[in-house]
């Protein structure tokens, strides 16, 4: 065996010591360190077990099922890309935006770290690819990229986004980003609560029903097939009925989602914001969705469509042989034999007064 020279054994344990050290530092690092580094704010964490705040409602009425600390502000992550989502099927269903315009991706949008369909600067795409890749992928870039397009300005679709929850009255929710992420320094992140969050699920459910398409899709591709879009759900695969909506991480918020699932014709919507653990959220969003089932008020017998309303005016049938007259009420067999009957009279009155005069 060949000996290394003494120096360059030296210089070689103490590469490997450095190396040792850093990698300790970054495992034994607290996460407001590590964020700090990395340019991100450090937020407080907002996640409980089995979670911060939850929700159940009625998709057609907003009857709440259940509700547990359901005002309750938590950091939503990617859920908050479901209030882009509402944005954009708002201009549509408005005439100023079509799914099949091109959208050309910015610098900027190229940029955007996290989950993402590494859209490169100046690609262009419809916007229906984009918000396929928005809704199952979760991507980052393409939020980003269909916000540009909307509105300008990425700070411009924000302020969209915050418009739309003050008109559906969700008043524990403040919009900084348009994808979710953890802010960067200096800058605040979203947040919002269960119930703020079951009121988009309903808006979007009822205003844009063709949401579900989006979100009930687990596998697409991408750029022609290049990349496949999977979604985050697991619900899709594991709960019957379940067409949605969106699931969101990130380390100070923990895991949310907001989940609907249809039976029978009827449609309920199940919130999970701030659980720890990933199955745990899973798993508590199934068993709100099957309470929330459970708890559906009964609905009202079907009306008989051949039943008599109380307050008609029931008409006798005619006498059998007597047909009405159209104009009048009087019946043509009726008047004849009634002209018949006052001749007959008439005659034996003239026969009794000419026997009188003899």
């Amino acid at each position: 065996m060949t000996r290394l020279p003494m120096k360059r054994f030296l210089i070689m344990v103490a590469g490997m010591t450095i190396a040792a050290t850093l990698f300790s530092e970054a495992v034994t690092k607290p996460a407001g360190n590590k964020a700090r580094a990395s340019g991100r704010a450090s937020l407080p964490t907002r996640s409980a077990d089995p979670y911060l705040g939850a929700i159940v409602v009625d998709a057609e009425s907003g009857q709440v099922l259940f509700e547990q600390n359901a005002d309750q502000a938590g950091f939503p992550a990617s859920v908050i890309k479901l209030m882009g989502a509402c944005v954009i099927l708002d201009r549509v269903a408005e005439g100023q935006l079509s799914l099949s315009n091109l959208v050309t991706v910015t610098a900027e949008s190229s940029k955007i770290g996290g989950s993402q369909v590494f859209l490169a600067e100046h690609e262009a795409f419809p916007v229906e690819d984009l918000f396929y890749a928005l809704m199952v992928q979760s991507a980052n870039d393409a939020a980003s990229a269909l916000a540009i397009h909307v509105a300008g300005t990425a700070a411009g679709f924000v302020e969209m986004m915050n418009k739309k929850a003050a008109a559906l009255n969700m008043t524990h929710t403040r919009f900084h980003s348009v994808h979710g992420l953890p802010p960067a320094a200096g800058q605040e992140g979203d947040v919002s609560s269960a119930r703020d969050l079951a009121a988009l699920a309903r808006e979007l459910i009822h205003a844009h029903p063709e949401i579900l398409r989006f979100t009930s899709t687990r596998e697409r591709g991408f750029r022609n097939g290049a990349f496949i879009l999977r979604n985050h759900n697991p619900l899709l695969a594991t709960y019957q009925g379940c067409d949605g909506l969106k699931t969101g991480y990130i380390t100070a918020g923990g895991f949310s989602i907001i989940a609907t699932a249809e039976r029978n014709g009827r449609r309920v919507i199940a919130v999970v914001l701030g659980s720890k653990d990933r199955l745990v959220r899973n798993r508590q969003a199934a068993e709100l969705l099957s309470k929330g089932f459970a708890a559906l008020p009964p609905l009202p017998p079907p009306v008989a469509t051949n039943a008599v309303p109380t307050n008609a005016v029931i008409i006798p049938p005619e006498p059998a042989g007597e047909i009405e007259v159209e104009g009048g009420s009087k019946h043509w067999m009726t008047a004849g034999l009634g002209m018949l009957g006052g001749l007959f009279l008439a005659g034996i009155v003239a026969w009794v007064v000419r026997r009188g005069k003899r």
